[in-house]
């Protein structure tokens, strides 16, 4: 008898059946988390994109966060290279339009009189696009629709928050929150979280090694397909200590990684991904760690769950992301160049861990629209991709120009490599004056033969305190030095991961 072994898309037959136009996922009537609050600086504006669509956030009189479209209604011009006044409104810095937090443009000075002014503002033309926005767990979700009817939408949807941090108790651990634009599409970000698979092999050495943890493993299914809520698998089998593993997709943009430890506790890593553009998505994350009735708290993802400063856990996570970004970036362009051929017509999945990837893309064929509605002229399309890796490994670009903490903490490092620096010639140059006075003191004391006299005097101890000072400091501002590359570029090759 012959049997027959199906693979895992042939078994998936829920998430196959085409949903009704009425429950089509709608992609522009959801919360999208775009920026961590604390590292922003409220005093001015910053540009960002959601859905193809350029945008600017800025925090109000009422030191609330507000988010505009980009552009200034009179000319087009980009409001995000404005100014937020003292009195909480934003200008744009061209000819100083000004605007409330709700739009309303609240100073037009070029008018010929104040009459003219009034009458110019009461123009609807005058106001710019507003988009309802909350800060919710020290997070800013925008809602990429505008007008009265997106906000009552808005009002009437939760965003994909963290339950346990509304819980506010003791035994809940928040990490520091981490967020980095990466040069790939949303989908292949959840794809990619989607498969644990992947972990050992491409986080060799970190998360466990290519060689050993590469093993068999099946996912369950813990909630059935839903157009408005996703779905969910487990692992199964786990690890001794761990009773269950669960990865919880919640469109559009939450990923939620759920591991319940024997002894009671919880580790959770909460992932979300908004589309900005073509080939691009916004990573927010980070670590939660919920502690068992002994108070002890479950482990985190490898070092990054040490203690340490925020802005240390953001430029040492280049040594996690880069390690798959690679991967993901040039496998977006593969699979687009076999054009209408579809995703799994192109890819080859025999094993059971390729379950919840393969829901994932019958989740955006079927349910989904097939994928994204960018807003665009249609001029945005997916860019080729980057053969210049000190491009694709970018850092400074895709966070630290836009986090206030990284900013200052580099900031202080350049002037501590300045400091090490010259605190090193210092030592140097008090080295030689000690030695120098040595010497001199000795042949002024001393009748001695001048063809030996220097090779006789041996320098003092203060001249070897300094030197070794200065050869400490110097390491030090090299090392400094290293580390405040890691605020620009981080490149790596699996090659050399050995």
């Amino acid at each position: 008898m012959v049997t027959q072994i199906s693979r895992p898309e042939e078994n998936i037959s829920q998430e196959t059946k085409p949903a009704t136009e009425e429950a089509t996922f709608q992609w522009t009537k959801q919360w999208y988390p775009i920026a961590v609050v604390e590292f922003l600086d409220s005093s001015r504006p910053h540009a960002l994109q959601l859905l193809g669509k350029e945008l600017v956030i800025w925090r109000d009189r009422q030191n609330q966060w507000r988010c505009f479209e980009d552009r200034c209604p009179h000319r087009l011009v980009p409001l995000s290279e404005g100014r937020v006044e003292p009195d909480g409104t934003l200008m744009c810095a061209y000819h100083a339009w000004r605007f409330d937090e709700t739009g309303k443009c609240v100073s037009l000075p070029q008018s010929q009189d104040k009459t003219t002014e009034t009458k110019n503002i009461e123009n609807p033309k005058s106001c710019a696009i507003a988009y309802p926005t909350q800060e919710r767990q020290g997070l800013i979700w925008v809602w990429p629709e505008s007008g009265s009817q997106a906000k009552i939408e808005s009002q009437a949807r939760k965003p994909r928050i963290i339950p346990e941090l509304e819980e506010n108790s003791d035994k809940v651990v928040k990490l520091y929150w981490s967020v980095r634009d990466l040069p790939y599409g949303w989908d292949y970000f959840m794809e990619n979280v989607a498969d644990p698979a992947h972990v050992p092999v491409s986080h060799h050495g970190m998360m466990g090694s290519r060689y050993k943890d590469a093993k068999y493993y099946d996912m369950i299914r813990e909630k059935e397909i839903s157009t408005q809520e996703g779905f969910a698998f487990s692992i199964e089998p786990v690890p001794p200590t761990i009773e269950k593993t669960i990865h919880d997709f919640q469109p559009p943009c939450h990923m939620r990684i759920s591991s319940t430890f024997k002894d009671g506790g919880k580790f959770i890593l909460a992932l979300y991904a908004s589309p900005t553009r073509p080939g691009w998505c916004r990573q927010i994350g980070c670590q939660i760690l919920v502690k068992n009735n002994e108070g002890k708290a479950p482990k985190g993802i490898a070092f990054f769950a040490l203690p340490m400063p925020t802005w240390l856990g953001h430029i040492l996570s280049s040594l996690f992301l880069h390690q798959d970004l690679v991967f993901l970036h040039y496998q977006e362009k593969i699979i687009a160049k076999q054009g209408k051929q579809g995703w799994l017509s192109s890819v080859y999945t025999p094993n059971p861990q390729d379950k919840m990837v393969i829901t994932l893309r019958k989740w955006i064929e079927k349910r989904a629209g097939g994928g994204i509605p960018w807003s665009t002229d249609g001029s945005l399309e997916l860019p080729p991709p980057e053969t210049d890796k000190q491009k694709l490994f970018d850092v400074w670009t895709t966070h630290t120009q836009n986090c206030r903490v990284c900013l200052n903490a580099l900031k202080n490092i350049n002037r501590a490599t300045i400091t090490a620096y010259v605190g090193a010639a210092i030592c140097l140059i008090i080295g030689i004056l000690l030695d120098s006075r040595a010497v001199a003191l000795k042949l002024s004391t001393q009748a001695i033969d001048q063809t030996h006299s220097l090779l006789r005097v041996a320098p003092p101890l203060g001249f070897w305190v300094a030197i070794a000072g200065a050869v400490i400091l110097v390491i030090v501002g090299y090392l400094l030095k290293k580390l405040s590359r890691l605020f620009y570029v981080y490149e790596f090759e699996h090659s050399h991961n050995n």
